[in-house]
């Protein structure tokens, strides 16, 4: 029963929003059909694979008579080198060997049913590339968890997300990415070293200033969002602090639901100086003593800078500091191989 007083606005919205919601629904249903049936059909492919006398014979002339048949009865997306992907997809997300002998009362296709698949078939075939099973498996959770675009997954990817995760942790947090994706608990969970900002375009000027960066990241928010990961909102641009007369702007501010905290940011040119840890130091100050309310966590300060000496910000900071890091940025993505050597060479700290 419609409640009383509802105008033809707001019918139209409600109902709108009800057949968006079966819309999405559908799609993801259908999604999730075809995957587990491409999964169903590598199966196949793969147990009697294992049959043949001369396997890798046996099997080119399998998948070329199966992409025939297929194509004909039920047109495009048969072809022999698809049949192949479904063929791999079955071998990269099969229940590992030791898990079947455990459980032997469990046929194959009972086995798949304990599989979800909750990302579309152009999700996976970018996965399965992915050789690392542990870093496959954080991709593959931080794009259902967020809703990550084929592109939005290519592009964390290519910004070796899970390599700039894992390389500030233990071996047993680096096993909880593989697990559960990125948890959030503490401040320094948020923070990436160095952070991927190549949607900016700013390789093309011939120079930029601090302003530009500011103003770009303002343009491409949703992009600037996405790199700085979970929970964050935007929530001001140049945000004026004034006491004795004096005024000072913070660059950005965002608001994280997860910590329930105010994160600022303020983007250097060059190398850090100690004097912008100093004045990160007194916008937090001030954001928790005059901003943030009881039931919020303390404020945390982010410094963007294109380049940080650790011993200064470890000797600038305090000791046990939990608000105030600094991290380096990238305008260009690097290539993954000399981004590892980036990484390795500043031994993955965040400081």
């Amino acid at each position: 029963m419609m409640p009383e007083g509802l105008t033809n606005e707001q019918l139209l919205q409600n109902i709108s929003a009800l057949l968006e919601n079966a819309r999405n629904k559908v799609v993801v249903a259908v999604n999730q059909t075809i995957v587990l049936t491409y999964f169903e059909v590598g199966r196949m492919i793969v147990e009697d694979d294992q049959h043949g006398e001369s396997r890798a014979e046996y099997g080119k002339a399998v998948l070329k008579d199966l992409s025939l048949h297929l194509t004909k009865r039920f047109g495009k997306g048969f072809s022999q080198r698809n049949l192949e992907q479904m063929r791999q997809f079955y071998l990269s997300y099969s229940i590992p060997q030791t898990l079947s002998a455990e459980s032997e009362n469990i046929n194959t296709i009972q086995q798949s049913s304990l599989i979800k698949f909750n990302l579309s078939w152009s999700h996976y075939l970018k996965l399965m590339r992915i050789k690392d099973p542990n870093e496959r498996s954080f991709y593959e959770i931080e794009s259902d968890k967020n809703n990550w675009s084929l592109r939005e997954l290519q592009r964390q990817y290519d910004s070796a997300l899970y390599t700039r995760l894992s390389l500030s942790k233990n071996k047993e947090e680096i096993f909880q990415l593989a697990e559960k994706g990125q948890i959030i608990e503490k401040p320094k969970d948020l923070i990436k070293d160095p952070y991927i900002l190549e949607f900016l375009g700013l390789s093309e000027k011939p120079d930029y200033s601090e302003n530009d960066h500011e103003s770009e990241l303002i343009d491409k928010l949703e992009h600037f969002l996405l790199e700085l990961g979970n929970g964050f909102t935007f929530a001001g641009r140049q945000q004026r602090i004034t006491f004795e007369e004096k005024h000072f702007y913070i660059d950005l501010v965002f608001y994280n639901r997860i910590l329930k905290c105010f994160v600022l940011i303020d983007v250097k040119i060059g190398e850090l100086r100690h004097q912008d840890i100093g004045q990160m130091q007194m916008y937090v100050n001030y954001y928790d003593r005059e901003k943030r309310l009881e039931d919020e966590n303390k404020t945390i300060g982010i410094i963007l800078c294109q380049d940080k000496s650790e011993a200064l910000v470890q000797y600038t900071l305090p000791e046990n500091n939990e608000q105030i890091f600094a991290s380096k940025y990238f305008t260009v993505l690097p290539s993954k191989e000399d981004f590892i050597n980036i990484l390795n060479s500043d031994n993955g700290k965040i400081s």
